[in-house]
């Protein structure tokens, strides 16, 4: 009998199985028609490798999501996070950005001129700016409760920006949005994997199946700099917009330092040739295949303009320079490198600014690929190769200047960079040739900027502000109510060599209750945004059906200006002593301790009860002969024993207690007179 209670559990427990495995197989089913549908849900993922000439490589991941518009407030949603889809809904989202960065973009390595670095090289800390679709007098309520929910969503303290004091209303730096704007950051918000796990949550696949998988903790945390973005956009249904919907594009950007991927020992520097790398090397792991439910999953390589050109000049040198050189048969061959995998496609950029080289991006299919045989792309370098990325027009960098605890004043250096030189960099206004430079730039409360001593530098001679300046916006500080706003639009002269503008400022007094818990470290300033409406960081592909299924590639043919980000500024405050109320404290139980303690032991205390003690002690110490003998002399006298007397007489013990009395009555006049 029990044996064939088993079998028939068995049986069952299999039932079951297969049960699942249809849910399951229905599921992804049902998954799969929804892609197929015009206007449903879809779901697609990439990843960008790209070299850098300081020996580092970039490792660019972007993932997009779309759903369709519904006016539903509980709509199910196939593969769309359903999280963003409430909060879309609940707050009236238009727009929204959010990034948490660890590192420093540098703009001199890596580049400030293409469409990567100008969408994806974010300030440290925290950055949010969102839009929103409500009137201008529910914005701020909006904003708020739209902090609090990303903080609990993220695990972050993105709660911070609800103060008014965090955030302020741009208004000529961004673009027009008629006051519904919001923009925050917070400099010092530590980014680590807890931030990092919920941002895979909202992937479909998360980070077991996909490009996703790569995202080994231990290889995107040592790296120089990871900053992972998300970007919301909401359109209404009845909006002329195409692609009208809620749109999401999560990004990953990390530098990291690869190891040879043959020997595993990193490369010294003295060398110029770069390190060979792989994908398993920088990630620890391979790419197992696509995410089911994934429209598309490509990876690419891209080669810069700069290094396509140096190539291209080491061919000529040699001699071994032949036409299209980069062509799909060509480029396994090439001499300079050596690439594991055949791509699928080659993209390369058209209608570069006056002929110079163009960048080169190789593409690869991961839909092909499993489990059992894994994609895994490297890149082997044969000779030494030097080069250098194209940089903004101009390099900003913002500094203090002054000594002491009381004043200060901060600038703002502009610089023409290397690369600027024969590009497009002026814009014919009114017969002259000028630049424009628009400036955003965020102050703390209890930095006291003084707009009005606002001075400009125009190649290190002072000039008048209405020659430069074509429009500025001001909005002064208050005490800790709002922060200080300064947004300019700069128009320079095309031939200068150097801008630079200055500011004083007085530091302002907190609270003991406003300092932070390593206020000795000082406070921080967040950075300045820098951008060249003058010039779009886009690149041109020749018409390929292929590059409108692409996120990346569609990214990068999108106009957009070039931004780039100042430093944070550390700026040291008057610190009170913290460990004065500490001592205050020590001193002042301690005193009134010995206060309370002698008046509760003089009030208490007998004198016949001392005397008795005393007696009682002196009695003690007599010798146990002694006490014989005058026991026996008693007796022999006929008369009771003696108790010993005290040695203290009465009057001294009476004078000690009065002085005891004194000296209380005396520490309790001085405390409360220098101290009541």
């Amino acid at each position: 009998m029990a044996i064939l209670l088993s079998r028939r559990s068995n049986l069952l427990a299999v039932v079951v199985l297969l049960l699942c495995q249809l849910f399951l197989y229905a599921t992804v089913s049902s998954s799969g028609s929804v892609l197929k549908q015009g206007g449903g849900e879809e779901f697609s993922e990439e990843l960008l490798l790209k070299p850098f000439p300081d020996r580092k490589v970039l490792a660019h991941f972007h993932f997009q999501s779309r759903a369709p518009h519904s006016s539903s407030h509980g709509r199910h949603h196939h593969l769309f996070p359903k999280a963003i889809a409430q909060l879309v809904k609940k707050f009236r989202v238009k727009e929204m950005e959010l990034s948490f960065t660890q590192g420093r973009w540098r703009y001199e390595q890596w580049g400030g001129f293409d469409p990567l670095s100008s969408n994806n090289a974010k300030p440290p800390g925290v950055e949010l700016w969102a839009v929103f679709d409500v009137p201008q007098s529910l914005v701020d309520v909006y904003w708020r409760n739209l902090t609090h929910t990303l903080s609990g969503l993220f695990c972050a303290s993105i709660n911070f920006l609800e103060s008014s004091t965090t955030y302020s209303a741009p208004e000529l730096t961004f673009k027009p949005s008629f006051g519904n704007l919001r923009y925050g950051t917070l400099p010092r918000e530590a980014v680590c994997t807890e931030n990092l796990t919920p941002w895979l949550k909202l992937l479909p696949c998360r980070d077991k199946a996909g490009l996703s998988a790569l995202m080994d903790r231990p290889s995107i945390y040592r790296g120089f700099y990871h900053s992972q973005r998300l970007r919301l956009t909401s359109s209404e249904s009845g909006s002329d917009e195409v692609d009208s919907g809620i749109g999401l594009d999560q990004t990953l950007t990390v530098v990291l330092q690869p190891s040879s991927w043959r020997t595993g020992k990193t490369y010294s520097v003295e060398t110029n040739i770069q390190p060979s790398w792989s994908i398993s090397s920088i990630f620890g792991r391979n790419i197992p295949g696509k995410c089911v439910i994934a429209k598309s999953s490509n990876v690419y390589l891209q080669l810069d303009n700069g290094l396509v050109g140096e190539l291209k000049n080491l061919e000529r040198e040699n001699a071994k320079y032949v036409a299209n050189t980069f062509e799909s048969e060509g480029f396994q061959s090439n001499h300079a490198f050596k690439i594991s995998v055949t791509p699928d496609k080659v993209f390369e950029e058209v209608d570069n600014l006056h002929g110079k080289s163009t960048s080169v991006i190789y593409g690869f299919s991961v839909e092909k690929y499993s489990d059992s045989q894994p994609f895994d792309l490297g890149l082997t370098w044969k000779i030494p190769v030097v080069w250098s990325c194209q940089q903004a027009p101009l390099h900003a960098s913002r500094f203090l200047m002054g000594s002491g605890n009381e004043r200060g004043a901060i600038a703002i250096s502009l610089e023409p960079t290397e690369s600027s030189e024969g590009l497009p960099t002026s814009h014919i206004i009114d017969g002259r040739c000028e630049l424009r430079v628009d400036i955003f730039q965020v102050v703390p409360w209890y930095i006291k900027v003084y707009f009005h001593t606002l001075q400009v530098f125009v190649d290190k001679q002072p000039r008048a502000m209405a020659d430069v300046v074509d429009k500025i916006r001001v909005s002064p500080s208050k005490d800790k109510v709002s922060p200080g706003v300064m947004e300019m639009i700069l128009k320079l002269p095309c031939g200068s060599k150097s801008a630079a503008f200055s500011l004083e400022f007085d530091k302002g007094f907190l609270h003991i209750d406003e300092y932070p818990p390593d206020a000795n470290q000082g406070f921080d300033i967040p950075s300045a945004l820098i951008s060249f409406p003058s010039f779009n960081a886009r690149m041109n592909f020749s018409e390929d059906e292929f590059l409108n299924n692409s996120p990346i590639l569609s990214k990068f043919q999108e106009t957009s200006p070039v931004l780039s980000y100042t430093e944070v500024l550390l700026i040291p405050l008057t610190t009170p002593d913290f460990s004065m109320p500490y001592n205050v404290i020590t001193i002042t139980c301690t005193v009134f301790a010995l206060y309370f303690g002698s008046l509760l032991n003089v009030l208490r205390r007998r004198v016949d009860e001392e005397e008795r003690i005393l007696r009682s002690r002196a009695g003690h110490k007599a010798g146990w002969i002694s006490q014989l003998l005058s026991r026996l002399s008693a007796k022999l006298r006929g008369r009771p024993q003696e108790q010993p007397t005290s040695s203290l007489p009465h009057s001294f013990i009476s004078f000690r207690l009065v002085l005891k009395i004194l000296l209380v009555a005396s520490i309790a006049v001085t405390w409360q007179y220098y101290f009541g």
